[in-house]
């Protein structure tokens, strides 16, 4: 039986306060999946700054995931809140046994847009990979202008 790519990294089981949404891998889908990232960091107290960072971030990644995905691919997708920081988790099936650059214009200004960021491929049985990005933002950590 073939695992999500949520189950592939342990973390199947959703937290009190999670919330994880699975959409096709489309450019359409990225105003929904920015909102989802904007009402959850609103409600967890965030502050405006750190709320449009969070949003441009959460556009950046599942952007970047969608061009790799390959065609008909779900783009999974999990918010977890902590105590003091938003994690988002996206994830897709890719043809590609490579992640996503980290040498580009797009990948630095997630570097400033975040606490932290990090890719991971997993390859599949089938020959297929997950692409796999992680990203961590602070309460209250907004980007100097």
């Amino acid at each position: 039986m073939s695992q999500s790519p949520t189950q592939q990294n342990g973390s199947a089981a959703l937290a009190p306060h999670s919330v994880e949404v699975r959409v096709a891998a489309l450019p359409h889908q990225l105003p929904v999946l920015r909102g989802i990232a904007g009402d959850i960091a609103m409600r967890e107290d965030f502050d405006l700054d750190s709320i449009e960072d969070l949003r441009l971030a959460v556009d950046e990644v599942c952007s970047t995931l969608i061009r790799l995905a390959v065609p008909d691919a779900t783009l999974v997708c999990r918010y977890d809140v902590a105590e003091s920081a938003l994690r988002f988790v996206a994830s897709v099936v890719t043809a590609s046994s490579t992640g996503p650059r980290t040498d580009t214009f797009g990948w630095r200004v997630l570097t400033t847009l975040t606490s932290s960021i990090d890719s991971t491929v997993e390859t599949r049985d089938d020959g297929l990979s997950v692409v796999l990005v992680e990203l961590v933002k602070q309460r209250g950590t907004a980007v100097a202008e």
